[in-house]
C-alpha cells in the first residue's frame, strides 16, 4: 500500500484531538454535502488544530516523529497551498530545515511562481499535507516539485478518509504517503467517546466504501 497510517496509539490520540477541537465533525444522520455534491457523514477542517497549542503542538510533533523514521534524508519541507502551509512551517521550524510551498496554480502577476521559496535542483523535500481524500491536488504539488527538479521522498499528512481510489493514486504516482491518523481508526474512538452512537457505524462504514453513490 502507498497509504499507511504510522502507528495505531498516535492514530487513536489524533482521533481523540481532531474530535475534540471539531476539526472533525460526525453527522451521519444529517449529512454534510461537499463541494464534489457527494453527501458525507464527515466533514474534516484541519486547520482548525492550530487555534489550540496543546493539539498543534502534538500534531507537529507526531507529524516530525513521521519524517525522522520514513524520511530521515529530509533536507526542505513543501507544504501545500493552502491548509498544508502553516502544518509545513509549523514542521520545518521544529527539523531546522528550510521550508517552501506549492500553489494550486502559478501566481497570476509579479514572478508567476508555482512554487514559493528557493528552488534548489535535487533537494529532498518531504510534502505536507493536512488532509488527503483522492489524493488529486496532493499529488498535483508532488508531481509540480517534480518538474522543478525536486527529489520528492514523501508526503506526511494529518488525516485521509481512507479512500480506495486515493491508494490507487498514490500507487501509481510512486509516492508514499503517511498520516497520523484516518477514517478506519476515527470511526472507533468516535464510539468510544460517545461522538457517535454504536448503531451508526455500520452507515458511516457503507459511506467509506462507496462515497459517490452514499444517500444519493
Amino acid at each position: 500500500m502507498a497509504i499507511k497510517v504510522t502507528n495505531s496509539e498516535i492514530a487513536a490520540k489524533t482521533a481523540a484531538h481532531l474530535l475534540q477541537v471539531e476539526a472533525v465533525k460526525l453527522r451521519p444522520d444529517t449529512p454534510f454535502t461537499w463541494a464534489s455534491g457527494w453527501k458525507s457523514p464527515i466533514y474534516c477542517d484541519n486547520r482548525l488544530t492550530l487555534s489550540f497549542p496543546e493539539v498543534r503542538l502534538f500534531v507537529t510533533k507526531s507529524l516530525v516523529q513521521v519524517i525522522k523514521a520514513e524520511y530521515p534524508d529530509v533536507e526542505a519541507i513543501a507544504g501545500v497551498a493552502t491548509a498544508g502551509i502553516p502544518q509545513g512551517a509549523l514542521v520545518a521550524a521544529e527539523l531546522n530545515l528550510p521550508m517552501l510551498y506549492v500553489r494550486s496554480k502559478a501566481k497570476g502577476h509579479g514572478m508567476t511562481n508555482l512554487i514559493e521559496g528557493k528552488i534548489t535542483p535535487g533537494q529532498k523535500v518531504v510534502v505536507i499535507e493536512d488532509l488527503v481524500s483522492t489524493g488529486g491536488s496532493s499529488l498535483k504539488a508532488v508531481d509540480d516539485l517534480k518538474k522543478n527538479n525536486f527529489e520528492v521522498l514523501g508526503m506526511a499528512a494529518i488525516f485521509n478518509y481512507g479512500f480506495e481510489v486515493a491508494d490507487n493514486n498514490f500507487s501509481e504516482a510512486n509516492c508514499e504517503l503517511r498520516c497520523l491518523s484516518d477514517y478506519s481508526h476515527l470511526i472507533p474512538t468516535a464510539i468510544e467517546k460517545n461522538y457517535v452512537s454504536e448503531e451508526a457505524k455500520e452507515t458511516l462504514n457503507e459511506w467509506r466504501t462507496s462515497p459517490s453513490t452514499w444517500k444519493q
